[in-house]
């Protein structure tokens, strides 16, 4: 028998590992602008917007709404295949960010756009992934 495949996990860098040192701590964290405000992600060395170098990581409040999604029935990584089928969504933050993530404890045909989700962290490998859960179904 034959051991299934390990998922990818993230590797941090220097920008990005306060984003992963709070999923581990089960925060999600965004960052933001003190010169303009605004909030983002993926990390960046200077914001987005203004170009400043005033950065710094907040938490976010962790709930969002699905933006769009699709439902994979095919497993383009081995160790995916025993999830499918699966949903990969863009989650708006309450906080304005969007990020790609997994949209879990709901069948799929029950995701659409507009959901209602909170996040939750899903450990592995020494990690933690965020995914989002629907709010009525205990997000």
């Amino acid at each position: 028998m034959m051991d299934r495949p390990a998922r990818p996990v993230p590797t941090p860098d220097a920008v990005t590992a306060p984003f992963w040192e709070g999923c581990l701590r089960g925060e999600l964290r965004v960052q933001a602008c003190g010169a303009c405000g605004a909030r983002w992600l993926p990390a960046s060395v200077v914001c987005p917007r203004c170009w400043s170098d005033a950065i710094a990581w907040i938490r976010a409040a962790g709930a969002g709404t699905v933006v769009t999604f699709a439902v994979y029935h095919r497993a383009y990584h081995e160790a995916f295949r025993p999830l499918l089928p699966y949903v990969v969504a863009v989650v708006e933050l309450a906080e304005g960010p969007r990020l790609v993530s997994n949209i879990v404890g709901v069948p799929p045909e029950r995701v659409q756009i507009g959901l209602p989700v909170r996040v939750e962290f899903e450990p592995i490998e020494g990690t933690a992934l965020p995914v989002f859960r629907p709010v009525d179904e205990g997000g």
